[in-house]
């Protein structure tokens, strides 16, 4: 009776084995057309917003600029919170959209990250500087307490200290409607 069996589930394993890689490649096809047509949202929302931005006080990262700490926050206005670095090109290719918002009359507050003084005096003299505070994170501990995994990025900030709003990557010219009205929301109470 087992000599019977073995030739049935030969031919049937010969069977399988032949129609196996046509079967993994048309799975394959599939999952590819599908992920074409209905990508993956690509958003990444922050466990952050909706909270207020942890306690820290900055020392100054250059000369000229006050340090930062997060009482700043709690003045009334809402504001932009930027993590950048002079080591960084993605920041230097949004510092025209952040000299525009500053001369809009945006407040915005800088966090350096792991960066040297001179470094970043050069920086902001070839990119322009549109702080009003700049604070040094040499340890990247304040950059990692507001939920930031990488430079640049920004944060709307309400005038409670409240994260309203956080942007990845670097602000380009067709982000700055978007960045204006998350601050107005944050200053009107909206979200």
């Amino acid at each position: 009776m087992s000599a019977a069996s073995a030739p049935e589930t030969k031919p049937k394993a010969s069977a399988v084995a032949r129609w196996l890689p046509l079967g993994l490649f048309v799975a394959f096809f599939v999952l590819v057309i599908v992920g074409l047509y209905w990508p993956a949202d690509r958003e990444v929302v922050s466990a952050f917003i909706g909270k207020p931005l942890p306690a820290f006080d900055l020392p100054p990262a250059t000369e000229d600029k006050p340090g930062l700490a997060t009482s700043q926050f709690k003045a009334g206005k809402p504001r932009l919170l930027n993590v950048f670095a002079s080591w960084c090109v993605p920041c230097a290719v949004e510092a025209p959209q952040l000299a525009a918002l500053a001369q809009q009359g945006i407040e915005i507050d800088g966090v350096a990250i792991r960066d040297r003084k001179e470094d970043l005096g050069r920086f902001l003299a070839q990119n322009g500087n549109p702080f009003a505070r700049i604070g040094r994170d040499d340890l990247s501990q304040v950059q990692l307490a507001i939920g930031s995994s990488g430079v640049p990025e920004t944060f709307v900030v309400d005038g409670k200290g409240i994260i309203r709003y956080q942007h990845i990557g670097e602000i380009r010219a067709e982000d700055v409607a978007l960045i204006l009205r998350k601050l107005a929301e944050a200053e009107t109470g909206a979200e």
